[in-house]
């Protein structure tokens, strides 16, 4: 039995692919990406506590507050304040999901976007 190798992906064609893509697009996209793991993370989808995770989520509030940080220069307000909204959502239902509540400026993210306050 002779079995056909699986096709290696065609990196010059992913290539191509990206380098049309502007950066914003790549920059928000990945953002969105975060933002919707850390909404699982947090059981605010329709299946709840079943993928809920808080460890999980602190570190991609985390990395979302810092790509956000990183970028704010880069990208648009047209861009940035969804985002922003987003990410400041994420960091109160990470804080109303908590047992043992964070000191204010200590929960996720807040190193760049300061104390976040309901």
């Amino acid at each position: 039995m002779s079995e056909t190798p699986p096709e290696s992906p065609d990196f010059d064609a992913m290539a191509r692919d990206i380098a049309e893509v502007p950066a914003v697009e790549v920059i928000v996209t990945v953002a969105v990406n975060l933002m919707s793991a850390a909404a699982v993370k947090l059981g605010l989808t329709e299946e709840g506590d079943k993928h809920k995770d808080l460890d999980e989520a602190r570190k991609l509030v985390h990395a979302l507050a810092g790509l956000l940080d990183a970028s704010a220069t880069e990208i648009s307000s047209f861009h940035a304040a969804p985002l922003r909204d987003g990410l400041k959502s994420l960091q109160l239902a990470f804080r109303e999901a908590s047992l043992v509540a964070d000191e204010p400026g200590k929960g996720p993210g807040e190193k760049y976007t300061g104390p976040v306050y309901g």
